[in-house]
């Protein structure tokens, strides 16, 4: 199995590490006993990556390679269960050097949460609170924007009017989806991580198992993940005209920014929530 580097270099980047004083304490024992062959073995574990592994599960060892895929033009969220391998193949891509990228990350871009390990409960509430709300947030500052630019600029870019066809598609998708998730399945994976807490089995839900629920989600997520490349498509990966003006510059920030968090947001669920969640639930009911 070919690895994101070997045992030696990551040897070699925990040493590094271990003169940092936050690593230290981080992975000291209470009685102060500092056990150096654990480290190296949750260390190398945690980051061991095979190239046969799908995009979807490498952004799920840390979500901070996905601003590498990004730039590649990998999907790793609606189509994160396509293996690394057969994605730098279809697409004339240097394996090697995404590789090198992911392994050479720079520690500040290194991923804020270890959504791997998330409770499924808290990581609902995260999806929530971070990515529901950056949508809601969003939405009526893109519509001023857009609308604005297609009035000034329209007849000299008509692709605008694509662009604000497919943002409208995206943006009702969106609003009519994160309802569904915030009162009807993600209360329900509330429930089943409760009942695992319990030690009970959870009462079968309406729509029969979460399996239901989770296959709309993702043919969802897969009407806004075409809406956003769509829209990339149309605008050229967001380059700006020549007699762009201040708006369409904003505008275009706005649109990129938009589709980065629906890619994570998607990630997050389709990745790590959603079969993890349906592992749970196929485990207590077997129980």
């Amino acid at each position: 199995m070919e690895l994101f580097g070997t045992v030696e270099s990551w040897h070699e980047k925990l040493y590094l590490h271990l003169s940092k004083p936050f690593f230290g304490r981080a992975f000291y024992l209470t009685k102060k006993i500092f056990i150096y062959n654990e480290i190296v073995l949750f260390f190398f574990q945690k980051n061991m990556i095979s190239k046969n592994m799908t995009v979807g599960e490498i952004v799920a060892k840390n979500v901070a390679f996905a601003e590498i895929f990004e730039k590649y033009g990998i999907d790793f969220c609606c189509g994160g269960d396509v293996s690394f391998i057969e994605i730098c193949e279809k697409n004339n891509l240097d394996a090697e050097k995404i590789i090198a990228e992911l392994q050479n990350l720079p520690e500040k871009q290194s991923a804020d949460h270890d959504f791997e390990n998330f409770d499924l409960g808290d990581l609902a509430d995260y999806i929530v609170d971070v990515h529901h709300t950056f949508v809601r947030e969003n939405i009526p500052r893109i519509d001023e924007y857009l609308n604005k630019i297609c009035r000034v600029h329209g007849e000299n870019h008509p692709e605008l009017f694509g662009v604000l066809e497919n943002y409208e598609a995206v943006r009702e998708e969106l609003l009519a989806h994160m309802p569904k998730e915030e009162n009807v399945l993600f209360p329900y994976i509330h429930r089943l991580v409760d009942a695992e807490k319990n030690n009970i089995a959870p009462a079968k839900p309406p729509f029969g198992t979460v399996k239901n629920p989770i296959r709309m989600m993702e043919m969802e997520h897969d009407n806004a993940g075409d809406a956003t490349k769509n829209i990339r498509n149309l605008t050229n990966n967001f380059t700006l005209p020549e007699d762009a003006c201040n708006s369409y510059r904003i505008t275009f920030e706005l649109l990129e920014n938009f589709e980065k968090d629906l890619h994570v947001h998607i990630h997050l669920e389709n990745n790590i929530l959603f079969p993890k969640a349906i592992a749970l639930e196929e485990k207590l009911w077997n129980a």
